[in-house]
């Protein structure tokens, strides 16, 4: 008999330093999947987990999928109704052999902190002790007890630039599948030590400090009776008690072996934590810098304002730098500004324009800038993403514009959306190859395109939710000591746990 398997869960990152708050109709432009439009999804990790479940010829009983780009909190009424929902077709699913919850793990909500162990427990509580529940998570996930104490097994994207959604939910549908064959009997340890670093050298690629952890962290599935390792380099940008960064292990049936691997890799990853602390350039500095830099493009890396990690996307620290340049450069800068692209819109391609632009929407960041320029392009601002866990899926900024200024070309957009490659930029003809600085918003992306063109490239400190660095944050319900608040810990010891 096929066994019966249902799929849902709600993916979503958030931010607690900034970004604007997520509601309803932010999924609803996004993807929000109910019932049997779940069995529609051919790609990222609910499209891997249901074609494993097609391979096994079991039965999928779909719930509900939602996921969006990056932002503040989901707002209360907007998670009680996507987990009232997801948990009442689960109830109505009712019986079933196991639970697939496709879940990220940095969520955060109004008045929840942790959404997913929230989830994940109200399902236990729904299908019993006895019916497996395999989650699947961002490898950026802060990792809770409930995570840990409700689920069966938790396996996390081993990959960033993220690329390896499929494979993980087909590698959730294949441990679930071994649990209900009696061939595996997961024991599962997450271990982890207070380093809240940005992803700036989280690349699991090269000889980033987390590619080379990553690979020591794979490999221990080559052990006998280790089902799966994962690695997590905590998204920083919560304010959440006891976060921090590690490693979890699944063993089959050995929990004090789970413990005592995660707990080296725990150790191994405080080891290298200040590798993990980039180095970072005022915009001054880097223009002036990069302007000596034979070749083009020079890379000016904003990761302050990532719209992927949870920023509006409407700073303009970096852009006025360029305005104030004693010689103005060929350069392209990006900004999320819906009245400046309305503008833009009314007055109509080649019209000159002067208007307020950036730090409209979170002006926690800065202020308003007046700028006059020429209207060159104007868009709907749709595109296709072309890679990551939204390849194939139609985006849209809003109505969009190519301002320029002098030899700056801005590329204002209405909507934030979250950076893959160079899908925005292509969507308005914009070539990186044409501007000697190329303004990018993204910490690791940004590689997948542009770093290989690149003459140089200059991590920015600038203001933002989404800073290259944790150091200077003033984390409220996160209590010291972590690092890189402070260097050294004396008697430290990984967090456990099981």
């Amino acid at each position: 008999m096929a066994s019966n398997i249902a799929v849902g869960g709600v993916l979503t990152e958030c931010n607690h330093l900034g970004g604007l708050p997520i509601d309803l109709s932010v999924y609803e432009s996004s993807e929000l999947y109910r019932g049997d439009q779940v069995l529609t999804l051919s790609t990222s990790v609910v499209g891997g987990m249901l074609s494993d479940l097609r391979v096994q010829r079991a039965a999928p009983r779909p719930l509900l999928f939602a996921a969006a780009c990056s932002g503040g909190p989901i707002t209360a009424d907007c998670y009680s109704q996507l987990r009232t929902e997801l948990l009442e077709r689960l109830a109505q699913s009712l019986p079933i052999d196991g639970l697939l919850m496709p879940l990220h793990g940095a969520a955060l909500a109004e008045g929840e902190d942790d959404p997913e162990g929230d989830m994940i427990r109200a399902a236990r509580d729904i299908v019993g002790a006895a019916v497996p529940i395999v989650v699947t998570l961002d490898l950026h996930a802060n990792i809770t007890p409930t995570m840990v104490s409700c689920a069966d097994a938790l396996l996390a994207w081993e990959t960033y630039p993220h690329r390896d959604q499929f494979d993980t939910g087909r590698r959730a549908a294949r441990l679930l599948s071994q649990m209900l064959t009696g061939a595996a009997r997961p024991t599962m340890a997450m271990a982890k030590v207070p380093v809240i670093t940005s992803a700036i050298h989280g690349s699991t690629d090269g000889n980033d400090p987390f590619a080379d952890l990553m690979r020591k962290t794979k490999a221990l599935e080559q052990q006998d009776n280790v089902l799966s390792t994962s690695l997590f380099l905590i998204h920083p940008y919560m304010d959440v008690a006891g976060m921090g960064s590690g490693g979890l292990v699944i063993t089959d049936n050995d929990l004090d072996r789970a413990r005592s691997l995660a707990s080296e890799l725990a150790l191994d990853y405080w080891a290298r934590r200040h590798d993990l602390e980039p180095a970072t350039w005022t915009p001054a500095e880097a223009i002036a810098h990069g302007g000596a830099v034979a070749g083009a493009p020079v890379l000016l890396v904003e990761t302050a304002d990532c719209c992927g990690g949870g920023a509006a996307g409407d700073s303009i620290a970096t852009l006025a730098a360029l305005l104030d340049a004693p010689e103005k450069p060929a350069a392209f800068a990006p900004v999320v500004d819906p009245s400046a692209a309305a503008i833009c819109h009314a007055a109509g391609s080649g019209s000159q324009v002067t208007l307020e632009l950036g730090h409209h929407l979170d002006p926690r960041w800065g202020k308003p800038r007046t700028v006059t320029g020429t209207v060159e392009k104007l868009s709907d601002g749709r595109f296709t993403y072309t890679g990551g866990q939204w390849e194939g899926h139609h985006e849209q900024m809003g109505p969009t514009a190519v301002l320029a200024i002098d030899r700056i070309k801005v590329l204002i957009m209405s909507r934030a959306t979250y950076d893959w490659a160079d899908e925005q930029w292509r969507a308005l003809d914009l070539n990186p190859l044409d501007a000697k600085f190329f303004v990018v918003k993204n910490p690791m992306n940004y590689r997948l395109t542009f770093a290989p063109l690149a003459a140089g490239c200059y991590i920015l400190d600038t203001p933002g939710p989404t800073p290259a660095s944790l150091k200077h944050v003033r984390f409220q319900k996160l209590t010291r000591p972590y690092f890189p608040a402070d260097a050294e810990i004396e008697a430290l010891a990984p967090t456990v746990l099981t």
